[in-house]
């Protein structure tokens, strides 16, 4: 059934109430007119008992009557809104006042209850939308002044008091205190921030006045990319949804058709009277409607995805949710993602007349622009040790590789092995880096006009919970993979300690691809989980592209099919198994509707065993059942 739409009344009632309450109003002011309309049946006021019955008709129908003609007028289509108002019309014209009007009730009704679950499934996502500040407090020159959030600048200072929500992204200059960050990443616990940590708008403050420094503007907030992130999962409907609504336009046009032949057909064929020719037809009318049909799967895919953001689990549609239910296997990238993405420096080997201090201030002064977890170690090192850093002139990244760029007229190539194949490497150095390798860190190479001056490695340690996620998708029957683009060695390291077997390294961004592409063919659907830029492609490329919320960049946000607010891998196994059910339940649904629909269809003309009020508690029950059935989701 259509999701009841009630316009404002002309005049009375504010508009806020009639538009939360307007659907059970005009239900209510049907049953009290068909109950005037009753009492004055058994007081013989005839006259009186059919203008009341119209004014029933009227106020129950009238709403899904204008929706049904806009449909067949301005769409060229049929719909279920506008059989319920013929079958009730047809019911009243052969006599069946009572019946017709008990139709048109139990319709309202069923509409006002469905657009009930509906306002609840929807709760949990809608509330996203209060989550944004509308005002906040401007440092300017030492004074205070409130601003709207929109009027907020990049670089602007904002103070945010105590229990206040805060108002843009950014990064803390002054202040300590603990955030509620539930709001965004799903964390239980407020999470300690202090001078230099990042903030989200919509998180709400604890006990500290922070200044903050906003880093990026309303628009491009974590919350406001959730807010368009919600909006279009809630506008985009899965391949399932759009395949009943096709197949409601189709089915509509048959059921008129099939019920014109009911009207006409049965008094020569089986010698029923024309009064219970038309009666049995507008029965069928009402029963044969795919209104339980059209409801299977909408709420459950809504509920579905409000139950996982509450999560931290942010789908960007439902197709993403039917998709994740049949995942074959999960391809994790490694750094930031299986492991914790902040690694840290723990070798600084010079090859040559440079000493430890001198090879990771050049290796940091030629990183200090790269956004890359593996530089930002490199860097935060050199800035722990009071090491003055230089700006690098003609900088170039290689994705998956390295970067070079001039220092003091220098050259310097900074990264992986490979990055330095046309360099001659003693094979004392190769040895060493392959022993710490097999330690499972990351070496980076450092070669200065074409020749190699040292060697730094990075360890990344594993989360906490990679091994118990790891265990729980094999559990499963997932099968896991691990995409690198660090040496075999250090891949084979990480993927030992995590419990993956299947190891895919020295990757670059398109071998990553190619990666994916391979597992499908071997397994079938595959979730790719990453967040760097590098992993952009792959994601694309997957079944499922998932990205860390937190950590992850913004073209892996924009790239992935679901978000992960808290970097939380443990929720991986929750929403393949939310994905699943939401499945089953959307079957189950479907079949439940036809079931009923059959059912009602043969009871009606087999011995007439239903009158059209009993068919109309059937057809509207099982939709309002559907409905509810979709609302197991939220738990």
């Amino acid at each position: 059934m259509a999701e009841l739409s009630i316009t404002k009344p002309a005049g009375g009632l504010s508009f806020g109430l009639w538009e939360k309450h307007g659907a059970v109003i005009v239900t209510g002011l049907c049953l009290l007119f068909i109950g005037f309309a009753w009492m004055a049946g058994r007081n013989e006021m005839r006259s009186l008992e059919i203008v009341l019955y119209i004014l029933a008709y009227v106020i129950g129908g009238y709403q899904k009557a204008l929706e049904g003609l806009e449909t067949l007028f301005k769409e060229k289509d049929l719909d279920v809104d506008l059989l319920m108002v013929i079958a009730a019309i047809g019911a009243a014209s052969i006599g069946y006042w009572m019946d017709g009007a008990i139709l048109i009730f139990i319709f309202s009704l069923s509409g006002a209850l469905e657009g009930y679950t509906m306002e609840k499934t929807n709760k949990d996502i809608q509330s996203i939308m209060k989550l944004r500040p509308e005002e906040a407090v401007l440092l300017e020159n030492g004074k205070e002044r409130k601003v709207k959030v929109e009027d907020l600048k990049k670089g602007n200072i904002i103070l945010v008091r105590p229990g206040d929500r805060i108002a843009a992204d950014g990064i803390i200059i002054e202040g300590y205190s603990a955030i509620n960050q539930a709001s965004i990443t799903g964390e239980a616990i407020p999470v300690d921030k202090s001078k230099g940590d990042e903030v989200f708008s919509g998180t709400i403050n604890g006990q500290g006045a922070l200044e903050i420094k906003v880093t990026k503007p309303t628009e491009e907030t974590m919350l406001a990319k959730i807010i368009h992130l919600v909006q279009e999962a809630k506008n985009e409907k899965p391949p399932s949804q759009l395949f009943v609504e096709r197949f409601e336009g189709v089915y509509a046009k048959v059921v008129v058709a099939v019920a014109i032949l009911l009207m006409i057909l049965p008094p020569f064929l089986i010698n029923w009277t024309w009064s219970e020719t038309i009666y049995r037809a507008m029965i069928f009318l009402v029963v044969a409607s795919p209104c339980a049909l059209v409801s299977s799967i909408m709420p459950a895919i809504l509920s579905g995805i409000s139950n996982a953001a509450r999560k931290g689990v942010l789908f960007k549609g439902g197709v993403h949710l039917e998709h994740i239910g049949g995942v074959k296997a999960v391809a994790f990238d490694k750094t930031g993602t299986l492991t914790s993405g902040k690694p840290k420096v723990v070798d600084i080997i010079p090859f040559t007349d440079y000493n430890e201090t001198e090879l990771l201030r050049i290796t940091a002064s030629i990183e200090t622009l790269s956004e890359h977890p593996i530089a930002k170690a490199i860097v935060k090192t050199a800035n722990e040790k009071n090491i003055l850093l230089a700006k690098p002139k003609e900088l170039q990244a290689i994705h998956g590789l390295g970067v070079h760029g001039i220092l003091n007229d220098i050259t310097y190539k900074i990264g992986k092995v490979d990055m330095l194949e046309d360099i001659e490497i003693a094979d004392a150095y190769l040895q060493r880096a392959d022993q710490l390798e097999e330690q499972g860190k990351t070496v980076i190479f450092v070669s200065a006009d074409g020749q190699p001056i040292g060697l730094l490695s990075i360890e990344d340690t594993i989360r906490p919970l990679a091994k118990k996620v790891v265990d729980e998708l094999k559990a499963k029957g997932i099968k896991v993979a691990l995409l690198t683009g660090d040496t075999e060695t250090t891949g084979k390291a990480i993927g030992k300690q995590a419990g993956i077997d299947e190891v895919f390294a020295q990757l670059l961004p398109e071998q990553k691809v190619e990666a994916i592409k391979k597992l499908e063919r071997k397994y079938g659907k595959v979730a790719m989980v990453g967040d760097g830029v590098n992993d952009a492609p792959a994601l694309a490329t997957a079944s499922v592209g998932i990205a860390m919320g937190s950590a992850g960049t913004d073209v892996a946000m924009e790239t992935a099919d679901i978000i992960l607010m808290a970097d939380n891998i443990e929720n991986i196994p929750f929403a393949i198994s939310l994905g699943g059910r939401t499945s089953r339940v959307i079957k189950q649904n479907i079949a439940f509707a036809i079931t009923v629909a059959l059912t009602l269809v043969t009871l009606n003309f087999i011995g007439g065993i239903i009158n059209l009020p009993e068919g109309v508690v059937g057809h509207e029950g099982s939709t309002v059942l559907v409905i509810l059935s979709g609302l197991r989701l939220l738990k």
